[in-house]
């Protein structure tokens, strides 16, 4: 762990101030849309903007890379970043805020794309998991640590808008001082979307409805906050307990993982966030429930995201996972784009509780689908090792992720081979 901080301790610096400016821009639109009169309705379509912006650059950046190189393409998306958060103030209207999420969703996945390439770049065979793992525990801590900043004084308006447009801004120099070259980039072509569905029924329909519940957890938690009444401390908490729960249940989920049945796994991890999100809708009044219920819904919906993709591994030969994992993301970002429309309505519908209620539905919709999938296919014989992954992570970081995955369980088998 020491190696990896010391080799890539700039570019995690970087990124940490990157997720601390996207962690605050998402809560902060969610808390002062409202206040400029935005409908529940609009807000889910403005949030919804990020996530258009994230599908497109997913695919569009592998070849702008290609063309320029990593440095251009990092410096220019990041400027436009930093451009769009300050703009928002200036352009107090609901299709202004919308292209200007599609620009940050669109730019920051760039961002990341180029981050990520250059961080397993600076890793050796040896500390590449590691450095994976410190990464995704770099991100979640980002995002935490952005909700305190909800609470800083803005008299003139403008302040909380500035303060993540300068920490994009300054993210630039670690990372771009630090960087050394990166090899050529490949693109891994998507797996065709119908032959990923007959591979894996549960892993396609399990993502596409986890889109939806990630979104609603990044896009409108603090939306649904502000018109439940809670004050900014207590929306600065609500949301922090989402990432706080995906970071602490994240590793002991894997470790059962490994040990169990995933489906089994999948159904118990979806229907107890189900669960938490339905006692939400009953005791929406109590604030600590609250946040016990975003905590278990953050815990349950972050590991699911990893389970679903090892799950679909397991019936997958090695070199088809990185092109599966494309196609899997795909359908992630689809469901994540629906997710803040259908939550929308739902608050326009039944009023702010409607945002747990079709959490509760998406999480127990995909309890009983891989209940019902239990019954039409064996466990498969030999499974694979359980990847921890964030449903924020690129193509890039998933495919590493699969390869460091696959290098361990080939290394743990030559040396029980050598052993017996």
């Amino acid at each position: 762990m020491l190696t990896v901080l010391r080799q890539s301790w700039a570019l995690l610096l970087g990124m940490m101030l990157l997720m601390v400016g996207n962690g605050l821009q998402g809560s902060l639109l969610g808390v002062r849309g409202p206040a400029e009169g935005f409908s529940a309705l609009e807000m889910s379509v403005i949030m919804s903007g990020y996530f258009v912006g994230f599908l497109f650059a997913s695919r569009m950046t592998p070849g702008m890379i290609r063309r320029v190189g990593h440095v251009r393409v990092f410096a220019a998306l990041g400027s436009f970043v930093s451009a769009a958060l300050i703009l928002f103030p200036a352009f107090k209207d609901p299709i202004a805020w919308t292209l200007g999420r599609v620009v940050i969703g669109f730019c920051f996945c760039g961002v990341y794309v180029t981050a990520e390439s250059w961080l397993n770049n600076s890793a050796d065979n040896e500390t590449r998991g590691q450095s994976l793992s410190v990464y995704m525990i770099v991100q979640m801590l980002g995002v935490i640590a952005a909700q305190g900043l909800l609470v800083v004084p803005d008299a003139s308006g403008f302040l909380l808008f500035v303060i993540p447009s300068v920490l994009v801004s300054i993210s630039f120099a670690p990372i771009l001082l630090s960087v050394t070259p990166t090899p050529s980039f490949e693109a891994t072509k998507p797996m065709n979307l119908r032959e990923l569905i007959q591979v894996s029924p549960l892993g396609c329909v399990g993502l596409f409805l986890l889109g939806g519940v990630f979104s609603a957890q990044f896009g409108m938690a603090a939306v649904y906050a502000t018109a439940a009444g809670l004050t900014l401390g207590q929306i600065s908490i609500f949301v922090a307990s989402f990432y706080v729960g995906a970071m602490l249940l994240q590793y002991p989920l894997g470790w059962m993982s490994d040990r169990m049945d995933r489906r089994r796994l999948i159904t118990a991890v979806a229907a107890l966030g189900g669960a938490a999100a339905g006692v939400a809708v009953i005791a929406s009044g109590n604030f600590y429930v609250l946040v016990a219920a975003a905590f278990l819904i953050g815990g349950a919906s972050n590991p699911l995201y990893s389970l679903l993709i090892a799950y679909t591994n397991d019936f997958l030969d090695a070199e088809d996972m990185a092109a599966a994992s494309a196609g899997l993301l795909f359908i992630n970002g689809l469901g994540a784009i629906a997710g803040p429309l259908i939550i929308g309505w739902a608050m326009e519908v039944v009023g702010p509780p409607g945002f747990f209620v079709l959490i509760a539905a998406l999480l127990l919709i995909m309890a009983a689908y891989a209940l019902y999938r239990m019954t039409q296919r064996a466990t498969p014989d030999e499974t694979g090792l359980y990847t921890a992954l964030s449903p924020a992570a690129t193509s890039v970081f998933v495919e590493v992720a699969q390869e460091v995955a696959i290098e361990s369980a080939e290394a743990e088998a030559a040396g029980q081979q050598a052993a017996e």
